[in-house]
């Protein structure tokens, strides 16, 4: 009875303090996110910055270059895209009255193909997207302006991230003195692992981003679409959020393909074209940059994904990922944890994955 008491007790305080922990992210979200993105920058700029080091510059010049070099590229890109994005925002009511018109047509081929002749659902069609495309054009208008704004709040980030990279002993020597000393060995292996397996799931994720603005770009360029450039960076862009990035990148050229060209066509060229695209991001590109650094299985990383957007939006999407590869990596060396560690990982399904030897041996393919 005393056990079962106690047991009460030990879970009530964790639901009590998962309570506290999910209000506190929320109410500070402004102040918390621009951190937690600026260590995983910071793990991105460190071997830069480490290599600068060891060609003999002082380590606050090394840092300063650095974050300045990574400023510009940022800084470059956002004008490209902003740029891209007045020009189309120029552009858009000629857009929204092009897509009304496709699809009126669409929906008189619609009603003479079911004998549709209700006079209340003529052009519902029409003034469902209509409405839509008024949201999101307002949407986009607040992003062009809100800029400034949201710069502003993450404007402190490169600061973060020069003194994260100039502290970064410094950090780790006060989480030492936390410590008693046979757990310092343990502590360390946690540390190099996480610092290892995060700086290459930064670094892979950014390459593979560049590489999708190109393919992206270019072949919607090929296709005929409209602002290729512009949907190709976005579509590229969103894949910082695993698993729906590719889904949702690709819907937004598909739409407007679509709806405002009005070419079922090359609609359907763009639908072929994003499949083509997610079978080489998930099965090559990913596999061979990113690789399986961050071990966790497709269930939960959706979850956190899912999470991570209730609580800080679409940077909790982006954050929610690493961060729980993080959490993995110390459940990995604590016994207390293992359960979790084992639940979060892709081990223990390996006879139910669907692998070419077992597709081989089903087709009775196996060299005899």
């Amino acid at each position: 009875m005393v056990k079962h008491s106690e047991k009460i007790r030990h879970y009530t305080f964790i639901l009590l303090f998962g309570i506290l922990l999910v209000y506190v992210l929320v109410s500070a979200r402004e102040f918390l996110y621009p951190i937690f993105m600026a260590i995983l920058f910071a793990y991105l700029l460190y071997p830069v910055e480490k290599f600068l080091e060891k060609k003999g510059l002082p380590r606050i010049l090394a840092n300063f270059i650095t974050v300045i070099v990574a400023m510009a590229l940022f800084v470059g890109a956002i004008v490209l895209l902003y740029k891209q994005l007045t020009v189309f925002l120029s552009d858009f009511p000629a857009l929204q009255e092009q897509a009304i018109e496709n699809l009126d047509r669409l929906q008189l081929a619609i009603d003479k193909r079911f004998g549709d002749t209700n006079p209340d659902n003529e052009h519902w069609l029409q003034m469902q997207v209509s409405n839509a495309l008024e949201l999101s054009g307002n949407f986009l208008s607040d992003i062009v302006m809100a800029t400034t704004g949201t710069l502003a709040k993450i404007g402190l980030m490169p600061v973060y991230i020069f003194l994260f990279l100039y502290y970064r002993n410094k950090f780790e020597h006060f989480i030492y003195r936390q410590l008693p000393t046979q757990k310092l060995d343990k502590v360390k292996k946690i540390i190099f692992e996480i610092s290892h397996v995060t700086k290459h799931y930064m670094a892979g994720v950014v390459i593979v981003i560049l590489i999708l603005c190109v393919i992206n770009s270019t072949g919607l360029l090929l296709i005929g679409v409209e602002y290729a450039l512009l949907l190709g960076i976005i579509s590229a862009f969103i894949n910082f959020i695993p698993y729906f990035g590719t889904l949702i990148g690709g819907a937004i050229p598909l739409l407007y393909t679509l709806m405002v060209q009005g070419d079922p066509n090359k609609a359907l060229l763009v639908l072929v074209f994003f499949l083509l695209v997610q079978f080489t991001e998930n099965n090559i590109l990913t596999p061979n940059i990113t690789g399986s650094k961050v071990n966790i299985n497709p269930l939960f990383t959706i979850l956190s994904i899912i999470v991570g957007g209730m609580i800080w939006g679409l940077p909790g999407m982006f954050l929610a990922v690493p961060y729980l590869g993080m959490f993995k990596i110390y459940c990995d060396y604590n016994d207390d944890l293992s359960a979790w560690s084992y639940m979060l990982g892709t081990e223990g399904t390996e006879e139910h994955a669907l692998t070419l030897e077992k597709i081989k041996d089903k087709l009775g393919l196996e060299k005899k």
